[in-house]
């Protein structure tokens, strides 16, 4: 038991060090004054009052609730898809699991930019592409305009995200015993009785995790929006993130960003209980007791 003790120290003080200690100095600085270059005073729930009157706040609200679901459930239809895809014999299995994972391990800052050139409002290959096939006639303002800005945010976290969720419920699929499918086909089993009784059953707890993972992530986007957008146009695209980081470190408000970066914590721990309650029927599957 010592020795379980003495092994699991260093990452238990690392976690308390790099995580619970600033997570909890960042609760305590919400209920403060706090500006940059000045310590503060306790002010109570004062910087929630404010923002509970913040039409910006509850904007950014909006759009990361938005944001986050969208993104969210079009990156676990493609993922899905190409997990299954990918699952099956095909030549280059290997080269082309390689490619499909290009997106998720290029910097954020880098695809960011990328698609920054790509949305341009006077030199998007889209756009020039569309007036090409006489589709469109003007150029589209991608990132100037509120409804296609959000759009755009979403497709480049789609975009970045997908593999993540391709390659985790992959790994999942090599689980599934080949000897399932051999019975349901012998038993007159279509394809989609396949997938809905053997397939999405088993994976059913990797899905609960993946996608409690994907949801953390895109709940917390910072540096895609931020190289992209800034927040823009008008706050159509501003996160509880970047709404902090204007107001934490571009503004001063120390406080104030921290209050709003606090407002996110419910939130998270929603998706978290989603993934405990995934875990718990992984262990229900495999005969192991919950208790």
């Amino acid at each position: 038991n010592w020795a379980a003790f003495w092994f699991m120290l260093p990452t238990a003080a690392f976690l308390i060090l790099f995580l619970a200690y600033p997570l909890g100095l960042g609760v305590w600085m919400s209920f403060t004054d706090e500006r940059i270059g000045r310590a503060g005073a306790f002010i109570g729930i004062e910087n929630y009052q404010w923002l509970w009157d913040d039409s910006i706040f509850w904007l950014s609200v909006f759009n990361t609730l938005l944001y986050t679901l969208i993104a969210s459930a079009i990156k676990f239809a493609i993922g899905l898809y190409l997990a299954l895809l990918l699952n099956r014999h095909m030549p280059f299995k290997a080269v082309i699991r390689s490619i499909v994972l290009i997106p998720f391990i290029v910097p954020t800052v880098l695809s960011a930019i990328a698609f920054w050139w790509i949305y341009d409002s006077q030199f998007s290959i889209i756009s020039w592409s569309l007036i090409k096939l006489g589709l469109i006639h003007t150029n589209i303002n991608f990132l100037g305009d509120t409804e296609w800005a959000r759009a755009s945010v979403i497709f480049a976290n789609v975009w970045r995200g997908v593999p993540f969720v391709a390659i985790t419920l992959l790994a999942g699929l090599q689980t599934v015993s080949p000897s399932l499918y051999e019975a349901a086909t012998l038993d007159g089993a279509t394809s989609w009785q396949r997938f809905r009784f053997i397939t999405y059953p088993l994976l059913t707890p990797i899905i609960a995790v993946v996608m409690t993972f994907s949801v953390l992530f895109t709940f917390t986007d910072f540096q895609l929006i931020w190289a992209m957008t800034r927040g823009g146009p008008v706050n159509a695209t501003h996160l509880m993130a970047t709404l902090s980081y204007q107001r934490a470190i571009i503004a001063g408000q120390l406080g104030e960003g921290a209050a709003i970066s606090s407002a996110m914590i419910p939130f998270l721990l929603a998706a978290i209980m989603i993934s405990w309650f995934g875990l718990q029927r992984r262990k229900w599957q495999q005969g192991e007791s919950n208790d």
